[in-house]
């Protein structure tokens, strides 16, 4: 019993570095769909498997999501509008986004996806918000 409480302490200050992030999604076109938002470590950016993720109702104009309890790090978001349900972003024959995606820190999205670097943001220990707008073309 001594030896689990102990466990349990260990693991408290793990819980109180973590903080709370904010998303804002503007630049909607449509109520059509969800919203997919991923946060993302380095590793994870332009994968369908980021530790943070949350799926929220399309709405013309903006939309916000929480992500709480994130560990401080260098993240980067990832968002896009799933107008037809199926889970992943559609693209054209030539790889080109059929669907309403952006980035954080809105990189210009020229010849494919951006870098991480570009997209990077640094998350501390205080709860955080962040605004991204969709690109529709």
């Amino acid at each position: 019993m001594k030896a689990r409480f102990f466990l349990g302490l260990l693991t408290l200050p793990s819980l109180a570095c973590a903080t709370t992030l904010g998303v804002t999604v503007t630049n909607i076109p449509d109520a059509v769909g969800t919203i997919r938002v991923a946060v993302c470590a380095e590793n994870e950016l332009l994968k369908p498997d980021c530790k943070y993720h949350a799926v929220v109702q399309a709405g013309a104009g903006q939309v916000n999501t929480t992500f709480p309890d994130v560990q401080p790090g260098i993240y980067a978001v990832q968002v896009f509008q799933d107008r037809n349900g199926n889970q992943k972003l559609d693209q054209n024959f030539f790889g080109m986004p059929k669907e309403p995606l952006g980035f954080s820190r809105n990189p210009s999205l020229h010849f494919g996806p951006p870098s991480f670097a570009d997209t990077a943001f640094s998350l501390g220990a205080q709860n955080s918000a962040i605004f991204l707008a969709l690109r529709t073309k």
